[in-house]
């Protein structure tokens, strides 16, 4: 049997196989709404047989987007565009779907990426960027605020309220974004944190208020319900954060009752200097599994259905993930699936694309011709 495609639980969320579906920001909302983009884009994705799928980057917050074009989660409005794209979605597709819960900090207000991906000035139509410390991405760029006491309280109050849309949407598992360089990840790394109050210096210090976001967030959904962590395991530069203070907070939201962390790398420093090669982000995900025992997705340059199934049976990572992959082929758990022995469901109006040398991927598939 393929390990790859033996079934895993996060907290009781059931999965199928161990294939997720990265958070993959689309740059498509309007107003943070999602919209007939995203009712393609999570369509085709929901078809594909993975065992997980994990909605973009969602802002929780206006001020908290990427871009003005993030989706986002808090408002009425926000939510009711979500949950009809959510509804449709799941009239063809019983895949679980996650959410993963974002706020940007000071890699807010930009472009999106096709169109250069810099920093839009308040006077062009703008807003102002709120970090740990007013520190800016690049030197070009004017720095951002620091935040207050108010400003940290509004925020957490932003996550908790968008945990709660997302509780009501229907969707099964949220992703706490603490990767890439994003609002979190500013905190908790000295590069990007320099306060001298409790919330800066030591590393106790430098994780309370991701802590703080993780908790309102565990608080203001049902009990039992599955709530997870993206993790940049480092900072690829000398000083900053790294895998020794990845485990110290994966021990730390594993006690706080987290059901998973999804292990990345990066996107805080333009100094960073990374090795970009297959499987180059798997070794942090073992070695946080082995340091903590709190369950682990790998993701990163994992192309290959032999190679995913490898990590999973060497028990590198409970789980993959995949990105720019299911980008290119919304069917990979198909092909893996026929590589690798094993069967997979897929939507009945799917059937009669199966292969005749692979009766019996997928299953209960019955086709009758007139």
């Amino acid at each position: 049997m393929s390990a790859l495609f033996s079934p895993y639980e996060f907290g009781g969320l059931h999965l199928s196989n161990r294939i997720v579906i990265a958070p993959m920001c689309q740059y498509s909302a309007e107003n943070g709404e999602a919209g007939d983009w995203h009712q393609m884009h999570l369509g085709q994705l929901a078809t594909s047989g993975a065992g997980l799928l994990i909605l973009e980057a969602t802002a929780v917050s206006p001020e908290g987007r990427i871009t003005p074009n993030d989706l986002g989660l808090w408002s009425d409005a926000t939510e009711q565009a979500l949950g009809k794209v959510l509804t449709a979605t799941r009239k063809y597709s019983k895949m679980p779907i996650g959410i993963q819960l974002a706020h940007a900090g000071r890699k807010a207000s930009s472009h999106t990426p096709w169109d250069g991906g810099q920093l839009i000035l308040p006077k062009e139509g703008g807003w102002q960027m709120l970090a740990p410390s007013a520190i800016a991405q690049l030197p070009s760029e004017p720095a951002p605020l620091a935040m207050d006491a108010a400003h940290l309280e509004l925020t957490v109050a932003a996550f908790a309220a968008a945990a709660k849309r997302a509780v009501r949407l229907g969707l099964e598992m949220i992703e706490v974004h603490a990767a890439h360089g994003y609002l979190l990840h500013q905190f908790l790394s000295p590069l990007s944190n320099q306060r001298s109050d409790e919330f800066g210096g030591s590393l106790e210090n430098r994780m309370r208020f991701p802590l703080m976001v993780f908790k309102a967030i565990k608080d203001a959904v049902p009990q039992g319900f599955p709530v997870g962590v993206r993790l940049s395991a480092t900072d690829w530069v000398e000083g900053g954060w790294d895998l020794e203070q990845s485990i110290a907070f994966a021990k730390t939201i594993k006690g706080m009752g987290a059901a998973y962390v999804h292990v990345s790398s990066g996107g805080l420093s333009h100094a960073q200097k990374i090795s970009l090669a297959p499987n180059y982000q798997v070794h942090f995900a073992k070695a946080i599994k082995d340091a903590t025992g709190l369950p682990t997705i790998a993701v990163g340059l994992i192309t290959e259905p032999e190679q995913a199934e490898a990590i999973v049976a060497s028990e590198q990572a409970d789980c993959v993930a995949l990105a720019r992959a299911i980008l290119f082929n919304p069917h990979w758990p198909w092909s893996a699936a026929a590589k690798l022995g094993a069967q997979l469901e897929v939507p009945p109006q799917y059937w009669r694309s199966q292969p005749r040398e692979f009766k019996s991927l997928f299953t209960n598939a019955s086709i009758g011709q007139r």
